[in-house]
């Protein structure tokens, strides 16, 4: 491209699609948004699809990383790192659940070092970026949402009985029914609800839909799809050190510099931003030289005190409460039923001579992808992970809630379980076509401990851009998260033993950890059981945090340590991972980081809240 722009940024997802609407407001500033993947597809709108996102090359970046001490039952023993590759990043990929973290959370960051960034300071950019739409269910705190902001956030509309009994399962074993994103996130009792979500209208309101959209016809805001960023130019003038543009090539190996004559900011995520910032030559001096890269800044900790959320499926039978896949299926329109995996054929052409009960299926499969599309209802608009609880467990942590449950109001089918989150039906599963029959009802409690203290990384497994980084997650490196996660999962047991109606029964129990742990049908499992249950089972959450973390790599005002015109401002910067579900906070980071960039060069914004 040999183009200048003000500012070139990095990654078009969470944070970087804000950043990036945000200072092209000023039709004085030149604003180039770099980004690897392309448009989001239209199944991208619709919050029940979520699942088929995810392992596509064309939305995914499809990462794996070593999980450390868990992930010894998965297929490969790899876990799937899941990272939004297009336009919204992974705010078009994830589940849509709007969290954002513990008040605690934000004040320990301050109270380390991280100026300005306490939960008074950094609650009004989360009002900013808020479309709050209330709900009678969800029980608002109405002095912290923002009405008015661009992300859609609601609650799914109908809303399910399953969904709803969960809620009131919490409440029976003492956690409070109240707005987990106010007042009551500081219940020492806890605090269970439906899920706010990222959506508006029954529709995902990604960071591509609720700012680049409205901003693309801007004559100063130039957006490059496509573009797989190799590294940051660096500028070495003795002892300064200046970024001036980005490298990047092009979908058909292309090879383009694109100059920023005011700052680069990048917003590549926990894991792509270490990565680029790597490949650049900012790093530990030894490593980048072992894999053949010149270090230009020494700086040890990008890439390090990776953090990231982990929960361990507990399954239950749950024929009349849960979703059975084949109404999902059905709510997804005929498409969603056509062969290899549903009874249509696969080709619309063949649909001439169905027989009666296929015809009324196809009919009622129209029905209803239509019903959402109009309005916005439908079992089309959730994902279907749909409640969560928060809550101490009394363990440490005491700033804040170190404990997540949340709840999957169907049970999906053997291949979701095989191809998305790699958990062999096979071995989890006595019967699996018989317990995940698409025409019964199952649900998924998800026991989460939410501060974790193991630390993974992000380091260079190549100086070849192409080639995906080492991910070493580390779960359980530290044996505290041990003892978390299986107080977590008894919690989850009293929450599913509370249900109402007399309960949910007992979970699954894999039949080899069964015979390994004496276990038998209908007894109380023991922690050791638990604990081999998380080790085998246990998945990610894909909430990776703290890789360029405030303090470390960034200062408060997330300008890199010993290098001038060059920030980062994503989930990366946060100096610990929060307690919750991450994109609302990668949301609020986009938002101050644009304020910050703003104030510091004189660019004029629209609304200023800091």
């Amino acid at each position: 491209m040999g183009s200048t722009y003000d500012y070139v940024i990095v990654g078009a997802g969470s944070a970087g699609a804000v950043v990036a609407a945000r200072l092209s407001e000023d039709p004085d500033v030149r604003v180039c948004l770099l980004e690897s993947g392309g448009p989001p597809p239209p199944s991208e709108q619709v919050p029940a699809a979520v699942a088929s996102l995810q392992n596509d090359p064309a939305t995914d970046w499809m990462y794996n990383g070593d999980p450390g001490g868990v992930g010894k039952g998965l297929i490969g023993g790899q876990m799937m790192v899941p990272r939004g590759r297009m336009l919204g990043g992974s705010s078009g990929l994830n589940y849509m659940a709007y969290v954002r973290g513990h008040p605690g959370d934000f004040d320990s960051w301050a109270a380390a070092g991280a100026d300005g960034w306490s939960y008074e300071e950094v609650l009004p950019y989360f009002r900013k970026a808020e479309g709050f739409v209330d709900s009678p269910e969800l029980h608002a705190d109405p002095d912290v949402h923002g009405l008015n902001g661009p992300v859609g956030v609601s609650v799914r509309q109908p809303i399910l009985r399953a969904s709803s009994q969960f809620v009131d399962a919490a409440g029976a074993v003492g956690m409070k029914q109240g707005d987990y994103n106010g007042r009551d996130r500081l219940s020492p009792e806890g605090v269970a609800s439906l899920f706010q979500t990222t959506t508006k209208d029954g529709r995902r309101s990604s960071t591509f839909h609720a700012y680049l959209e409205p901003a693309m016809d801007r004559e100063n805001l130039t957006v490059v799809t496509g573009a797989l960023v190799e590294r940051v130019l660096l500028d070495a003038d003795g002892d300064e050190v200046r970024a001036t543009g980005v490298a990047y090539r092009t979908q058909d190996g292309t090879a383009e510099d694109v100059a920023a004559s005011t700052e680069v900011v990048v917003c590549a995520g926990a894991i792509g931003s270490p990565h680029l910032l790597l490949l650049s030559g900012i790093g530990a001096r030894e490593e980048l030289t072992a894999v053949g890269v010149d270090c230009i800044v020494d700086l040890p900790d990008v890439g390090r005190h990776l953090k990231d959320h982990l929960h361990t499926p507990l399954m239950f039978a749950a024929d009349g409460i849960g979703e059975p896949m084949t109404e999902v299926a059905m709510s997804l329109g005929p498409d969603a039923l056509r062969a290899p995996a549903g009874p249509l054929p696969a080709d619309p052409a063949d649909d001439d001579d169905l027989p009666e009960p296929l015809v009324a299926a196809k009919a009622e499969a129209e029905r209803r992808i239509a019903e959402w599309f109009t309005t916005g209802r439908g079992l089309a608009s959730s994902s279907l992970y749909d409640a969560v609880a928060f809550f101490s467990t009394g363990l440490g942590d005491e700033h804040t809630h170190d404990a997540q449950i949340g709840f999957l109001a169907t049970g999906y089918t053997p291949s979701i379980w095989e191809s998305v989150f790699r958990l062999p039906p096979s071995a989890f599963f006595e019967d699996p076509q018989s317990f995940l029959d698409p025409t019964r009802g199952q649900v998924v409690v998800l026991p989460n401990p939410v501060q974790p203290h193991s630390e993974g990384s992000v380091t260079l497994a190549s100086a070849d851009p192409a080639v995906p980084p080492r991910i070493e997650l580390n779960y359980f490196d530290d044996p505290h998260d041990v003892k978390v996660m299986v107080a977590v999962m008894r919690k989850a047991l009293e929450v599913a033993n509370a249900w109402p109606g007399g309960g949910l029964g007992e979970p699954v129990i894999p039949p080899h950890l069964a015979q390994a742990h004496g276990h038998l049908a209908g007894s109380e499992p023991s922690d050791a059981l638990l604990e081999d249950l998380a080790r085998h089972y246990a998945l990610t959450v894909y909430h990776e945090t703290s890789t360029c973390r405030i303090g470390d790599v960034v200062d408060p005002r997330l300008r890199v340590h010993g290098i001038k015109a060059l920030r980062v401002a994503d989930a990366s910067v946060m100096p610990n991972v929060v307690s919750g579900n991450t994109n609302a906070a990668a949301l609020m980071i986009g938002e101050k980081a644009a304020e910050i960039i703003a104030a510091d060069n004189g660019v004029h914004l629209h609304e200023v809240v800091g």
